[in-house]
């Protein structure tokens, strides 16, 4: 069920850990990497929602509910990793982002969706924390790459100062065909639960078909919102605010200050030994995320959903400001490490509180809109980011990531600003049910 997650996470891997050493391959200016990340939360904000509605009122007995969604955005995504890395200028590199996260949206919102149509309310904990364990696994997989290349002779040898590596070029062919193939899995081992009163839905499906009615159907939703839902809006802008400046400067702040390599053009080895390091920093911050995946069920019974998210954020949170006191690369590793623990969370427990908090015919608009508070603040950071670059963090990637992990801390705070009820929490953990 949730194997097709593979894929898409093994896509998003590979954006996250090579898009800025992309734009920096192609001169793209330190301080406008924010902007050129644009592309996923604004195709996110206008994709998700949307998709989430059609999807909501699709069945068909052959395709289902959610499987024309996946295979469209699979589709769309394969097709932009395949010709990313051979992007020539930064004009095309920034339009193939576009395509490729409209399709990794396309394809994502259903599958968060899925979970919720297929398992009840007590089996959602273990659904979303195997979502979070395919999360961490497929990307791994994405950022060892540079590592498991070199076996097949593929180094991280450049041709010039600002020529994109081999490694990173076969990393994105391989993802072009392993999304493509762990969706048609997913579309072929697993069947779609019918409509409960077919006829009903028949008629809704005719009265509300076409995009228009889908947008009608988003803002009904936003007017419906759950107190649930509308109390986690911090908790996720101050997230969801900072996490972007981990994937726009990780690789640079390694690069500069562990590797003496400030662009490719002043130290071109350097900037890719950055890269690669970067890559592996990645893949251990995933080993973190599905090694903790199958321990938050347990610890939530425990600490309550809020108390373990918090919990969790201020271990991540932490992680990113340790990273200020050393220019050792293995600093580096240590501290993605710990936000990996913070990263499984943030990609199950909300989404646990949320779905017990949402009507099951409206799963997919919801799960869309919830998408909303992880793009606004994402546009907000790219907006802000260019011009707090010049000043409050003096041009310095790795002060990023302490403003990073300062917004981590204060999104830990923002959980007790939810109040989940005490029937949700006995619904969700009928055994053990932890308090708040």
């Amino acid at each position: 069920m949730s194997f097709g997650f593979l894929g898409i996470q093994y896509g998003f891997g590979l954006q996250q850990a090579n898009m800025s050493p992309i734009f920096r391959y192609l001169n793209a200016d330190e301080s406008a990497i924010p902007a050129l990340w644009l592309a996923g939360p604004v195709t996110g904000l206008l994709v998700q929602p949307v998709i989430g509605a059609l999807s909501d009122r699709t069945w068909s007995p052959r395709w289902g509910r959610r499987k024309p969604f996946f295979l469209t955005g699979a589709l769309i995504t394969s097709l932009a990793l395949f010709l990313m890395p051979n992007s020539s200028a930064l004009w095309m590199a920034a339009s193939l982002m576009w395509l490729l996260d409209a399709g990794l949206n396309v394809t994502m919102e259903p599958f968060r969706a899925f979970i919720g149509d297929k398992l009840n309310v007590q089996q959602r904990n273990l659904g979303f924390a195997v979502q979070s364990f395919f999360v961490g696994f497929g990307q791994t997989l994405a950022n060892l790459m540079p590592f498991i290349l070199p076996v097949f002779g593929i180094t991280i040898a450049t041709a010039g100062a600002n020529a994109i590596p081999d490694f990173v070029k076969y990393s994105f062919y391989i993802g072009a065909v392993a999304i493509l193939g762990a969706v048609f899995w997913t579309m072929y081992t697993t069947d779609e639960y019918p409509p409960d009163d077919p006829e009903a839905f028949e008629r809704m499906k005719q009265e509300k078909k076409g995009v228009f009615h889908a947008f009608t159907e988003v803002f009904a939703a936003l007017r419906e919102m759950p107190a649930t839902m509308k109390q986690l809006w911090w908790v996720k802008f101050f997230t969801w605010y900072g996490l972007p400046l981990m994937w726009q400067y990780l690789s640079l702040a390694i690069a500069r200050h562990s590797f003496n390599a400030p662009d490719a053009t002043a130290n071109p080895t350097g900037f890719a030994k950055g890269l690669e390091w970067s890559n592996l920093c990645f893949a251990l911050f995933n080993v973190g995320c599905f090694g903790i995946s199958f321990l938050l069920p347990p610890i939530a019974a425990r600490l309550g959903r809020r108390g373990t998210h918090a919990l969790f954020l201020t271990i991540g949170g932490l992680g990113f400001i340790s990273m200020l006191f050393s220019s050792d690369k293995n600093v580096f590793l240590v501290g993605m490490t710990l936000v990996g623990l913070a990263w499984g969370s943030i990609m199950s427990m909300p989404y646990v509180m949320l779905s017990t908090s949402v009507p099951q015919g409206r799963m997919g608009v919801y799960m869309g809109l919830f998408n909303g508070f992880i793009v606004v603040p994402q546009i907000v950071n790219m907006i802000t980011v260019p011009f707090l670059y010049k000043t409050l963090l003096n041009g310095d990637p790795r002060n990023a990531l302490v403003l990073c992990g300062v917004c981590l801390l204060l999104a830990a705070g923002a959980c007790f600003l939810v109040k989940e009820s005490k029937q949700a929490e006995k619904t969700a953990f009928p055994i053990g049910a932890g308090g708040h």
